[in-house]
């Protein structure tokens, strides 16, 4: 059993980032036990700011009572995540250098992931059993709308059911050539590897 708290923006978030990493650590062993927990909510407008981002760390930290790991994922939008998140790593490490903590951003949204791996989700929530993703999906302004766009008429993309509905379908291989998951499947095996070896200690 290895634990990992959890910093994100939105409800949907906070519901979808707890089944992904079980996911990857099931991938990565299927007999390691990923306990995600707790799962904090913070508007990344906030995160942004001197001292939030700490604070918040600190928080996941002690809720986690000082055990196991941090993640913090977030959307990037119009951001560069290969300059913004080395920046806010180095500010949670910064509040607890402590304990293991990762910082991933998607690029553009959570979402744009989904499109990556849009042939996986034919026929789930709605959407069509041709369904084909875009090619660059991480340039897509507005995964959410696109996701829509595909649904039948009158039903939209909801986060806080959506999101973790399609986070437990995706394949994640697939998913892999967006940049910023395959960053973000990566950093979730690191942390789960770091702390194995904690324990393992």
């Amino acid at each position: 059993m290895v634990r990992i708290a959890s910093i994100v923006e939105g409800h949907g978030d906070g519901e979808a980032v707890p089944i992904l990493i079980r996911r990857i650590a099931q991938e990565l062993d299927p007999a390691l036990a990923a306990s995600v927990g707790p799962v904090l909510r913070v508007p990344a407008a906030r995160l942004v700011k001197q001292g939030e981002i700490e604070r918040a760390i600190e928080l996941a930290a002690r809720k986690n009572s000082g055990q196991g790991g941090i993640l913090l994922l977030l959307d990037c939008d119009d951001g560069c995540p290969a300059q913004q998140a080395p920046e806010l790593l180095k500010r949670a490490i910064s509040a607890r250098s402590d304990i293991p903590i990762s910082v991933v951003l998607a690029k553009r949204e959570y979402e744009a992931w989904f499109l990556a791996a849009a042939e996986s989700l034919r026929g789930q929530r709605g959407l069509p059993p041709d369904l084909v993703g875009p090619e660059n999906p991480e340039e897509i302004r507005g995964a959410k709308e696109w996701l829509t766009s595909q649904m039948p008429r009158g039903q939209s993309y909801s986060e806080s059911s959506d999101q973790p509905a399609l986070t437990a379908a995706f394949d994640m291989n697939a998913a892999r050539r967006a940049d910023s998951f395959d960053k973000c499947h990566r950093e979730i095996v690191r942390l789960l590897n770091l702390l194995r070896e904690i324990k393992a200690k």
